[in-house]
C-alpha cells in the first residue's frame, strides 16, 4: 500500500472495514462542533493478522507526514503493538500493560502509544451497568475473545481498587490459545482477587458451555468480532443465557447475530441488551482528544451534545 501525504490534518482509522463505519459520517460533524478546522479521517484497512511490515509502513508513514497527526487502531492493536514498538517514542503506561496500541499521536515530535480502551470501555461499561451492579448483583462476567478489547475490560473490573464492586469471578474464551496465554500474563500483573478462568473454546458449543454455569445477572460479551468483522456468533442459536443477564456486543454494526440471540431470549430471561455504540462514542472521543489535543468531556450536556451530533450524523 502506498500514502500520499496528507494535505489536511488527518486523523486515519486503522481497521478491517473503516468505510463502513458511522465515524465516516460523524467524524466531519464533531470536527464542526470541536473546531478541528480542516480536519478529516481517511481510513486504512488491513487483513486480520496482516503482515508486520504492512503495520510498521502505515506508523512510520504518519510518524513522517506532518498533517497526519495520528490515529486510531481497532482490531490490530495487538498486532500492530508487536510490530510497531520500536517505532514509538513514548508509550504510555495502559499500552505498556495492555500489549496493545488503540491510539497513536505526535507530541513536540515524539510519536506516542496509547491504550485508551481501559477507559473507554471503562465508561461505556460503567454508564450503563450503574453504580456498585456486581456488588449488589455477585454476578460473573463472560468474555468470549481475548483480545485487546477484554483484556481492557476486565482490568478496568478486576482491580482490587474497585472494592466489592467486581465480578464474582471472570471466564474469557478464545479460539487459540496463545491469546489466552496472553491475556493471563497481563492479569498477573493487576492487583486483583477475582478468580479468572481462561478457557480454549474453539467451536460455539463450547461457549454455550459456559453460559449454563454463569450467575443469574451475569455481564456477557461479545469481543471476538463476530458479527462485524467476520460473519456469525461465537454462541450457536441453542445457547440458553442466564436469567436476567446482561449481552453486551462491542459491535454496532454488522449483523450482529449475538445480539439477535440474544433477543429471542430477551422476554423469557428479563435480559439487558446492550450493543457497541456507547463504546463507539467513548473509543472516538478519547482518541480524538488526544490526537488533536483538545478537551471532550465524557458525561454531562456538552457529552449528550457529541452523542446527539452523532446519533444524527449517523442516521441512528
Amino acid at each position: 500500500m502506498s500514502y500520499q501525504p496528507a494535505t489536511q490534518p488527518t486523523l486515519y482509522f486503522i481497521g478491517v472495514t473503516t468505510t463502513k463505519s458511522s465515524i465516516m459520517k460523524v467524524f466531519p460533524a464533531w470536527a464542526e462542533y470541536l473546531g478541528l478546522q480542516d480536519a478529516v479521517i481517511k481510513g486504512i484497512d488491513f487483513k486480520l493478522h496482516d503482515d508486520p511490515a504492512a503495520y510498521r509502513a502505515a506508523v512510520e508513514f504518519i510518524r513522517d507526514d506532518p498533517l497526519s497527526l495520528g490515529a486510531l487502531v481497532t482490531t490490530h492493536k495487538i498486532d500492530l503493538f508487536h510490530a510497531c514498538r520500536d517505532l514509538f517514542d513514548t508509550v504510555d503506561e495502559h499500552a505498556l500493560l495492555m500489549d496493545e496500541t488503540s491510539c497513536i499521536s505526535k507530541r513536540d515530535g515524539r510519536l506516542v502509544c496509547h491504550a485508551k480502551d481501559p477507559i473507554s470501555s471503562g465508561l461505556a461499561i460503567d454508564g450503563f451497568l450503574g453504580e456498585d451492579y456486581f456488588a449488589r448483583t455477585g454476578a460473573d462476567l463472560f468474555s468470549m475473545g481475548a483480545g485487546g478489547s477484554t483484556i481492557a475490560l476486565t482490568w478496568h473490573l478486576m482491580r482490587r481498587s474497585r472494592g466489592g464492586n467486581v465480578p464474582a469471578r471472570i471466564i474469557v474464551t478464545n479460539r487459540s490459545q496463545h491469546r489466552l496465554d496472553e491475556i493471563r500474563r497481563i492479569h498477573r500483573q493487576v492487583a486483583s482477587n477475582v478468580p479468572v478462568e481462561y478457557l480454549l473454546a474453539e467451536t460455539p458449543e463450547a461457549n454455550d458451555a459456559v453460559l449454563k454455569t454463569l450467575k443469574p445477572g451475569s455481564l456477557v460479551i461479545n469481543a471476538t468480532g463476530l458479527g462485524k468483522d467476520a460473519p456469525g456468533s461465537p454462541l450457536t442459536d441453542a445457547a440458553d443465557f442466564p436469567q436476567s443477564a446482561v449481552a453486551w456486543d462491542l459491535n454496532y454494526r454488522g449483523d450482529l447475530v449475538f445480539l439477535d440471540q440474544a433477543r429471542r431470549q430477551q422476554a423469557e430471561k428479563s435480559l439487558r441488551i446492550e450493543d457497541g455504540w456507547t463504546y463507539f462514542l467513548h473509543g472516538w472521543t478519547q482518541v480524538i482528544a488526544e490526537v488533536f489535543d483538545v478537551t471532550i468531556p465524557t458525561s454531562g450536556p456538552s457529552f449528550d451534545e457529541i452523542s446527539r451530533i452523532a446519533i444524527q450524523a449517523a442516521g441512528r
